[in-house]
């Protein structure tokens, strides 16, 4: 099969599982419902793709979207973010130590291993500097991999409890359907940030230069309108597609061999982020769904979208995980070039750990063929 013919049996998996899944009334359907449905063809046995630039065209949609739920109380807690920001980081370093003592003490796994797959999230960093040394990939994959599925999958229920299952689902959300010249505004000026995000090297910079200018720009009230749902619902089938389709057929075996150990690094990942969360909400008193999102240790992409999805200040969350990513980008070509080498110098760091390659996808596997 070649790789137009994957990508269409992908996306037609996807809308099937979201179809399925605003039928059956689940939260955050189309996303939801797509993951999942490619999720158990990918383990099925099908090998799935998504397309780069439809991913790309995919989260520009997302982030404009996103910005559109951007409200005016967003300025009056800036004064907080710092704060937020602290105590969000301390929890991503007892998440690293914790997991790792626990990956290392109860299933013998050797410190390169157990380092990489305890990092939560920047996952193209994480990949690509753990090649270069003596790491086992396939763990550190499935681990990693599993842990943003059930993030997903955990998330999307309790945030639809917290929120009295409010999340926006066929309903059109963040301004009206505006004329030509106005959606001519918001693609253009939207188009020009993405670009800049991705030019600057800003971790995750195509979805958050689409969504900061289409905060200004329903802000301002230049261009208040929304993204039809026409589009709008196949974006978030293709995000879920493209979540799903990380995996691999023949990650099949390790999973089920790595259950325990996913399992463990998952609920060591989501108790430590949630008890930062709780001092958090303690000391700053900023909604909890908001920081439940902002801390969780999943994708940039994501969490961005489930923030808009339950009308949860998609810039708060989005900046959180930026933090994150950057602290984890910083530190990740540090910590492989202090373990053991199995590489040439700079081989991988330099040319797949690129921040350039992550302005796209915080949670893309560069190790995947293209």
């Amino acid at each position: 099969m070649n790789r137009y013919a994957q990508a269409g049996l992908t996306i037609a998996i996807g809308a099937l599982g979201g179809s399925v899944a605003a039928f059956a009334g689940l939260p955050v359907a189309w996303l939801l419902g797509a993951t999942m449905a490619v999720v158990v063809a990918t383990l099925s046995g099908l090998t799935l793709r998504v397309p780069d630039r439809l991913r790309d065209a995919t989260f520009f949609v997302l982030g404009i979207q996103a910005g559109s739920g951007v409200t005016p109380e967003v300025v009056n807690q800036l004064a907080l973010w710092p704060l937020s920001f602290a105590i969000q980081m301390v929890g991503v370093a007892l998440i690293v130590v914790a997991t790792k003592v626990f990956l290392e003490r109860v299933f013998g796994w050797d410190r390169e291993t157990a380092l990489f797959a305890s990092l939560p999230g920047a996952m193209s960093f994480v990949l690509a500097a753990a090649s270069e040394t003596r790491a086992d990939m396939t763990r550190i994959v499935v681990v990693q991999s599993t842990r943003l599925l059930l993030l997903i999958g955990a998330l999307t229920p309790l945030l639809a409890w917290l929120e009295g299952a409010n999340a926006i689902e066929g309903s059109l959300r963040g301004g009206v359907i505006g004329t030509p010249l106005q959606y001519a505004i918001l693609a253009g000026l939207c188009a020009l940030c993405a670009w800049i995000g991705v030019r600057s090297r800003l971790p995750g910079g195509l979805i958050l230069g689409a969504l900061f200018a289409s905060a200004f720009l329903h802000g301002t009230e230049i261009a208040p309108v929304a993204v039809p749902n026409w589009i709008a619902i196949p974006a978030l089938v293709v995000l879920g597609c493209s979540i799903g389709a990380r995996l691999r057929p023949e990650h099949r075996s390790a999973m089920a061999e790595l259950l325990t150990a996913s399992l463990g690094a998952f609920a060591i990942g989501l108790g430590l982020s949630g008890l930062a969360g709780l001092v958090a909400f303690a000391l700053l008193g900023i909604a909890f769904g908001k920081i439940a999102l902002a801390y969780a240790p999943g994708a940039l992409e994501a969490l961005t979208v489930l923030a808009f999805q339950f009308n949860l200040d998609p810039a708060y969350v989005a900046a959180h995980h930026v933090v994150r990513f950057v602290g984890l980008a910083l530190i990740v070509p540090i910590l492989a070039r202090r373990l053991p080498r199995t590489r040439s110098e700079g081989s991988v760091v330099r040319k797949e750990a690129a921040p350039a390659a992550s302005a796209r996808d915080t949670e893309d596997d560069p190790t995947r063929e293209p």
